[in-house]
């Protein structure tokens, strides 16, 4: 794997061994020493031209952990704030020899046009309202972990309802893509004027009404109201918005027993979220946050030569 653009990118197959892989690597969690030497000598460069706390931070800890060396560069700070271009800044950035950058950016598309200026791998960590792949991966890990602890299962067969602000959100095209590599059935649901256009070619079911759907869901994602990508009246008010589509009090009544409750973060909340849902016994968000680190460590891994040096099905050799 030279870069990782998008979900749907990946195959079943090469989804499956980077989620068993980061299964592996989430034992550096509970060690005392949490560190490996699997990339040590390789450079791993953070390109944040968008705001993150989870993102860019489980970035930072994957490459630490795997003895990579992480450097971070955000807008504010460096040379774009002073007018240089995107294409001059990885440029210059390439041409210190790096391994790997790690690129958010508020244009969609923008990391598949850097991989034409810069030999370095190239990781798309949010690109615009596009795609977030490594969002995708650990939302799957942390299913795929709850449903074999519930029943043995996997995601085969099973319904995801996406909720929220799908025209905003990378994360649930991200999701579409490769939930349904893996065998699932998703169902996006949010009124008209947040669905994206052309929702009818996606392969997904649409609902407008959240009440219906949530009592036969295997799962549930809430998405952030991305107020900052806003421009308009995409609903009356806040409080319109929460008792039509937040996952409410009564509507966490609803659910069957043990579905789990995702949501990829920041939340707003009492908006798109009540806080007897985000801290429910069946909310997995804090699981998301640990999940982030050890699939972004999989991700690293296959991408900086880990695959060369060592195959994967000899992973655990690192953690031993």
């Amino acid at each position: 794997m030279r870069h990782l653009l998008s979900a749907g990118d990946l195959s079943a197959d090469e989804i499956t061994g980077i989620l068993d892989l980061a299964e592996e690597m989430s034992a550096v969690q509970d060690r005392p020493v949490k560190k490996l030497p699997a990339l040590r000598g390789r450079t791993v460069v953070n390109l944040f031209f968008e705001d993150s706390t989870r993102t860019r931070s489980s970035f930072e800890i994957a490459g630490k952990w795997l003895s990579a060396d992480v450097i971070n560069i955000s807008a504010k700070g460096s040379a774009v704030s002073k007018g240089e271009s995107l294409r001059d800044t990885v440029m210059t950035v390439g041409a210190m020899g790096v391994d790997a950058m790690v690129i958010r950016h508020m244009a969609s598309g923008a990391p598949w046009q850097v991989t034409g200026w810069v030999d370095a791998s190239i990781l798309n960590a949010g690109d615009g309202t596009h795609e977030h792949p490594t969002q995708a991966l650990l939302d799957a890990f942390t299913l795929r972990r709850h449903f074999r602890r519930l029943d043995g299962g996997d995601l085969t067969g099973r319904t995801v309802a996406i909720v929220g602000d799908v025209t905003h959100s990378r994360v649930a095209r991200s999701n579409v893509l490769l939930l349904r590599t893996l065998g699932a059935k998703v169902v996006l649901v949010a009124p008209p004027t947040l669905m994206p256009a052309g929702i009818e070619t996606w392969p997904v079911a649409v609902s407008h009404d959240l009440d219906a759907v949530l009592p036969a869901v295997d799962a549930v994602m809430m998405l952030r109201v991305q107020r900052e990508r806003m421009s308009g009246g995409y609903f009356p008010t806040p409080r319109e918005y929460t008792i039509s589509y937040g996952l409410t009090r009564p509507r966490l009544e609803s659910l069957r027993p043990d579905t789990p409750i995702c949501h990829p973060g920041p939340m707003n909340r009492g908006l798109e979220i009540s806080a007897e849902a985000a801290d429910a016994a069946s909310s997995l968000v804090l699981d998301q946050v640990a999940a982030g680190v050890s699939v972004r460590m999989a991700v690293l891994y296959e991408l900086l030569g880990g695959a060369e040096e060592m195959p994967v099905t000899r992973a655990h050799e690192v953690l031993a």
